[in-house]
């Protein structure tokens, strides 16, 4: 065991990556729903290393919280802005009233408690789920001008009481969204009565018979026909085909075909006769429903054999900013390509002919490649699958937020700052909104992204737990069994004054409003839990606009929290 510790004490490193192992693994066990998660686990598994008494260096845990920080702002960037200036600004007042509700709420309970500011923020970052606040509190804690001794006493207190609270502040706040919520607003078969109506209301028509408006579990296909109908004894245009076939309460392309034994790419004038073949696309069920109005399905592999593109788009046009996806499907570029997924802040939306279209999100489209070709540029910048991460871009935009964070203000006496890692979270969403505007550079692709999100995190999580370990213990005896029942009303209180306010003063929709109390609280896991209950995925539709405002606002509540505690 002395070979064990003094190996750890001499290559600390070598702790910090045995306890990201072990606790990313931990956190990727289940029990039915029940899971600590990752964040929590590497806090426990370096809490157990760190009784080795390991002394870590300063700067490292900084210097991965503050990527995170600017992945973070860099991922909701583009709709942190865009929703400030859209028809989404009810969903930002929301998310703004329900974050000052959670820092207030927090603060009340944790004075009622005569909490000190460390154990101010440890609840308040476990009972919100905002692990971010962890970073922002500590550094915060470290401009105050208070003695060495009591610093670090409230710094050695913040993962205690995060730990204590984290874990009904991850479950509670899926069981009061996704079980209770829905009772709360009328009962659960209300809700998705009117949830179905909802999207009812969004899918309008013929959305079923759209292959242009798809879900991902929909396959699109390609198939070969032999034209036979008596229909083409007079022949006809492919614009009168494509049109003929949409009479029929359907909609099919028309993509290639085989005229005179020669393959050839169509025009809407190209015209057909019988004996030619065609190649038609659009979703399986649709085109196989009726092929009589055609002819019988032939194999044909070199009539088959065309490039198909699949790729990605950020939608750059500020035409097409606050346009559904019904008028985006009207444009004559939009034509054979089919609306395969969208994503705002990195969140799947669903994709009804009513979903409104803001600058900043990212298209999957699905077509031939030449049509792929043509449409990109009209909807943005194509984001193609690389592995490369701009770093001057990252370096830079980290520095230039350090710098402003820096800068400290007195107010009678008191020291006031957005502490570098703030700077850095307000670095990232302007420096992630200025790449919908020049995407040609600062490209950090998505993997990158989880990366800097996930390991930067973690790895600053794994450093606090082992530097606190050895007064761990002392610290759950010294906080005691009340700081459990204080996160409990601490996650709750807001979620159900979220809910309140969404439903009698917002007025919004009961799926659009457990969204946006999941979006507030930036809870992934609550989202989770509201989608399997209400069976729908619409709730999406109201997480990312206020999960872009409430993770911005809830990581700075940390700064005010230590500022009012303090």
């Amino acid at each position: 065991m002395d070979i064990i510790i003094h190996f750890f004490r001499s290559y600390p490193e070598m702790a910090i990556f045995l306890t990201l192992g072990i606790g990313f693994w931990i956190g990727s066990l289940k029990y039915k729903n029940f899971s600590l998660g990752t964040v929590t686990s590497v806090l426990l598994v370096g809490v157990l290393v760190g009784q080795m008494n390991i002394d870590i260096p300063g700067p490292l845990k900084s210097v991965f919280f503050l990527l995170f920080l600017f992945a973070i702002g860099y991922s909701v960037g583009p709709q942190f802005f865009q929703s400030l200036r859209s028809d989404g600004i009810h969903q930002v007042i929301f998310a703004c009233i329900f974050g000052i509700v959670c820092i207030g709420s927090t603060y009340l309970i944790a004075k009622i408690m005569g909490y000190n500011a460390g154990m101010t923020i440890g609840l308040f970052a476990g009972a919100q789920t905002i692990s971010a606040a962890i970073g922002v509190g500590t550094d915060t804690i470290g401009t105050l001008g208070i003695s060495a001794e009591k610093q670090q006493e409230w710094l050695n207190i913040i993962p205690v009481c995060y730990a204590v609270t984290y874990i009904f502040g991850t479950i509670g706040s899926a069981y009061i969204l996704g079980t209770l919520g829905p009772r709360l607003l009328g009962g659960l078969e209300k809700v998705k009565n009117d949830t179905r109506a909802l999207e009812k209301e969004l899918k309008q028509d013929n959305e079923e018979n759209d292959p242009a408006l798809m879900n991902a579990n929909r396959p699109v296909v390609f198939r070969a026909y032999k034209i036979e109908s008596d229909w083409f004894k007079t022949p006809q245009t492919v614009k009168e085909i494509e049109k003929h076939i949409k009479e029929m309460g359907r909609r099919v392309f028309v993509e290639r075909v085989r005229i005179d034994g020669e393959v050839l790419d169509i025009t809407p004038k190209t015209v057909l006769k019988q004996g030619d073949e065609v190649v038609l696309s659009g979703r399986r069920e649709t085109i196989i429903e009726d092929e009589s109005w055609i002819g019988p399905e032939i194999f044909d592999p070199e009539l088959l054999d065309f490039p198909v593109e699949d790729i990605f788009v950020l939608l750059t046009n500020k035409e097409l900013h606050k346009k559904t996806v019904r008028h985006l499907r009207s444009l004559p570029c939009m034509h054979g390509i089919i609306i395969k997924q969208i994503k705002r802040s990195g969140v799947e939306i669903p994709v009804y002919p009513k979903t409104v279209l803001y600058k900043g999100d990212t298209l999957e489209i699905v077509g031939l490649k030449r049509e792929i070709s043509e449409t990109a540029p009209t909807l943005g910048y194509v984001d193609r699958p690389t592995n490369k991460t701009d770093m001057i871009f990252v370096g830079l935009g980290i520095l230039i937020g350090g710098i402003i964070g820096a800068l400290t203000i007195h107010l009678g006496g008191v020291p006031i700052s957005l502490s570098t890692s703030g700077g850095a979270l307000l670095s990232g969403l302007f420096f992630g909104w200025l790449r919908t505007k020049h995407p040609t550079f600062g490209r950090v692709p998505e993997p990158a992204v989880w990366i800097f999100n996930n390991l930067g995190l973690n790895m600053f999580i794994a450093v606090i737990g082992i530097t606190a370990g050895p007064t761990f213990l002392s610290g759950i005896r010294e906080a005691g069994f009340m700081l459990f029942i204080a996160g409990v009303l601490a996650t709750t209180i807001p979620l159900l004054l979220g809910l309140l306010i969404g439903a009698k003063v917002f007025k919004f929709r009961p799926a659009i409003n457990l969204g946006c109390c999941a979006g507030a609280r930036t809870t992934t896991a609550a989202l989770g839990a509201i989608q399997e209950s209400l069976g729908s995925t619409l709730p999406a539709m109201g997480y990312t606009v206020t999960y872009a405002i409430g993770n911005t606002l809830l990581i700075l509540g940390g700064v005010v929290l230590v500022l009012l505690s303090a």
